[in-house]
């Protein structure tokens, strides 16, 4: 896997049309949060542009980025999965504007069409598996450092 899948662009133009037609644009400016870690998952967003942090509270004072998307990526896949309550949290690294879907309607389109439902989980998964692969990068690139200064 070497380039991340870009969820709008996978899916064929008419289930790209049938899920656009749920979505609405939106927009948030620099530094605002979006969605907390824990919170209720009843959403997702395609990002238009600009860039969103992922992050993780690691203590009572300290945030640890763990990624940052851009254009074409998707915010948000807990909304798909029980118990739908987010992972991380997200932030606005800059102004960004976005395809917001509520995730109900388009839970209720996957039942009526179980073959955007089928193709929407795979795309979902594709991005999962490359963000899982890119995070691994990371963790090993963070440990080889850590050896090298003698952290361990």
């Amino acid at each position: 896997m070497t380039k991340a899948t870009k969820l709008l662009t996978a899916l064929p133009p008419p289930q790209r049309g049938r899920l656009m037609a749920l979505g609405r644009e939106v927009s948030f400016p620099e530094d605002t949060r979006i969605f907390e870690a824990g919170g209720t998952a009843d959403r997702f967003w395609v990002i238009r542009s600009g860039a969103v942090s992922l992050d993780q509270q690691v203590t009572s004072l300290q945030r640890v980025t763990v990624a940052t998307l851009g254009s074409g990526d998707l915010l948000g896949w807990s909304w798909l999965f029980p118990p739908h309550q987010w992972d991380f949290g997200a932030v606005a690294f800059s102004p960004v504007r976005a395809y917001e879907f509520e995730a109900q309607p388009v839970l209720e389109l996957c039942q009526e069409d179980p073959q955007l439902g089928m193709t929407l989980v795979r795309i979902v998964a594709e991005i999962l598996a490359y963000r899982l692969e890119m995070t691994r990068g990371q963790l090993m690139e963070q440990y080889s450092l850590h050896r090298r200064s003698g952290g361990l």
